[in-house]
C-alpha cells in the first residue's frame, strides 16, 4: 500500500504558567481566611482524583502544608467513584502511579470505599459521601477545572464534579450517572453539590485551571458560600485555554495513546467529535472519518473506557485492557457504548491499513490525515500533504519539517519520524 507523506507542524496554545505554586497557594489560602475556617487540632480531609494532572503533586503538597501551618492534621483521601476496579487497594496504587503517596505530599492517604447516606436531593436523587471524608471536621476539594467530555453545561469536570462522584466512591458515582440519564449532568451534579455543601464539612476548593499546555495556569481558593457560582466563572476561563484539533474534517486520525491520566475518557470527546452517550447530543464537530489507537498507557491500569469511540485498535492495546477494570468504569457511568472493543489490527500497520479501506474514496494526495501522541497533547503533530494549504491559512499553525515518508518497520510498528 502507498502512504501519504507527513509534515511536522507545530500549533501555538496558551503558555501562561504560574511560577511558584506554593506562594500562589499560600496567598490564596490568606486570601480566603483558612485560618479562621480550620481550627487547631482539627482532621482534614484533602482530595486526589485519578487524573494525571501535570501539577497536582506540588498543588496537594502545598495545600497540605498550609493546613499544617494552622495547625490541623491533614490526611488525603482518593477521590475517584469507580476507578481504581472500584477498590481502596485499587484507587491507592492508581494514585501511586501518579506519584501521589504520603512521601510525596507529607500526609497519609486514607483509603476505603465506605460511604454515609446523606439523604436524597428535592428530585429524589440519593447522595452518598466518603466515611473518611464525612469524620474529618473539615474538608478541602482539590481539582483540575475543565470541559468534560459527556456533556456542555454551567459547570462540567471540577469541584462539584469532585464532591458528587469523587468523594461519592462506587455508590456516588453510580447514583449520579444514573440519575443524570433523567435529568442531565448539569442539573444531578448541581443538585447534589448543593446537598453535600449543605450537609458536609466542606471548607474550601482549590480550581485548578490549566494552559494549553497541562499547566496550572490559574490556581483559586473557592469558599462553600460561592461554590457553584465561583466553578461556573472558571470554567469559562477554562474553555479559553483548552487545545482542539486545529481541522474540523479529517478522514484518518491516528493516536499513540489513551489513557485515564489523559482524560477520563481516555481520549477527549471534545477533541475526537465523538461523545458516544445515549442521553447526550452527538457533537458536530470535528468530523473525523476513522479514527486509529495503537497503545493504552501504564498508568491506565488496563482501564480502556473510551475504547469504543476509536474505530480500529491494535493487538498491542488489546493485550493491555483489562476487562474488569474498564467493566466496572463503563457500567458505573452509564456508558457501556465505550467500552466496546473496535477492530483489532494485529500491527499498526493492518490497524492503518483496516483505516485507508474504509475511509473512503481517498488516496495518498488528498487523504487528510492527522497523527497525534494524545488528546492532551496538540502542540505537535504530523500531517498529510492534503492538509498544507490549510495549515498555511491558520494563524496559530507552523510547517517545522519537509515532507518525510510515513514508515513501518518490519514488524508492523510505526516509525515516528521524530519525537513528538
Amino acid at each position: 500500500m502507498t502512504y501519504p507523506k507527513l509534515t511536522q507542524i507545530t500549533q501555538r496554545l496558551n503558555d501562561t504558567r504560574i511560577a511558584d505554586i506554593d506562594a500562589t497557594i499560600a496567598a490564596e489560602m490568606k486570601r480566603v481566611g483558612l485560618a479562621g475556617r480550620i481550627k487547631p487540632g482539627s482532621r482534614v480531609a484533602v482530595t486526589a482524583g485519578s487524573r494525571g494532572i501535570t501539577d497536582m503533586i506540588a498543588v496537594l503538597r502545598a495545600t497540605v502544608n498550609e493546613v499544617k501551618k494552622v495547625g490541623a492534621t491533614p490526611i488525603v483521601v482518593p477521590s475517584m467513584g469507580s476507578h481504581g476496579g472500584a477498590t481502596a487497594e485499587g484507587q491507592t496504587g492508581m494514585l501511586e502511579g501518579l506519584g501521589v503517596t504520603e512521601q510525596s505530599l507529607g500526609a497519609p492517604i486514607v483509603s476505603s470505599m465506605d460511604v454515609v447516606d446523606l439523604g436524597t436531593t428535592a428530585e429524589g436523587i440519593p447522595v452518598a459521601f466518603s466515611r473518611d471524608a464525612m469524620e474529618c471536621d473539615a474538608i478541602i476539594v482539590v481539582n483540575r477545572i475543565k470541559p468534560h467530555t459527556e456533556f456542555n453545561g454551567r459547570i462540567e469536570s471540577g469541584l462539584t464534579k469532585m464532591m458528587v462522584i469523587g468523594l461519592g466512591k462506587h455508590q456516588g458515582a453510580i447514583n449520579a450517572h444514573s440519575w443524570a440519564v433523567r435529568f442531565g449532568y448539569e442539573r444531578t451534579l448541581i443538585a447534589s453539590g448543593q446537598h453535600i455543601l449543605a450537609r458536609a464539612p466542606i471548607t474550601l476548593g482549590i480550581g485548578i485551571v490549566e494552559n494549553g499546555f497541562n499547566q496550572a495556569a490559574v490556581i483559586e481558593a473557592v469558599t462553600p458560600e460561592n461554590f457553584i457560582e465561583e466553578e461556573v466563572r472558571l470554567l469559562e476561563r477554562a474553555k479559553h485555554n483548552c487545545p482542539h484539533l486545529p481541522f474540523d474534517r479529517l478522514d484518518i486520525l491516528i493516536v499513540d495513546e489513551s489513557g485515564k491520566e489523559i482524560s477520563g475518557t481516555g481520549m477527549d470527546t471534545k477533541v475526537i467529535g465523538r461523545v458516544m452517550n445515549i442521553y447526550e447530543p452527538p457533537l458536530d464537530h470535528p468530523h473525523i472519518t476513522r479514527i486509529v489507537l495503537r497503545d493504552l498507557t501504564e498508568k491506565s491500569h488496563g482501564n480502556g473506557l473510551g475504547v469504543g469511540l476509536a474505530d480500529f485498535v491494535t493487538q498491542r492495546f488489546a493485550d493491555k485492557l483489562d476487562r474488569g477494570y474498564t467493566d466496572v468504569n463503563c457500567v458505573t457511568a452509564v456508558t457501556p457504548e465505550k467500552g466496546r472493543l473496535p477492530i483489532i489490527g494485529k500491527t499498526d500497520r493492518m490497524a492503518v491499513d483496516y483505516a485507508f479501506a474504509s475511509a473512503g474514496p481517498v488516496t495518498p494526495d488528498d487523504v487528510r490525515l492527522c497523527w497525534i501522541r494524545n488528546t492532551a497533547t496538540l502542540d505537535r503533530m504530523f500531517v498529510s500533504q492534503a492538509l498544507l494549504d490549510e495549515v498555511a491559512r491558520h494563524p496559530a499553525l507552523d510547517v517545522v519539517s519537509d515532507p518525510i515518508d510515513m514508515e513501518f518497520a518490519a514488524n508492523g510498528d510505526l516509525l515516528s519520524p521524530s519525537p513528538h
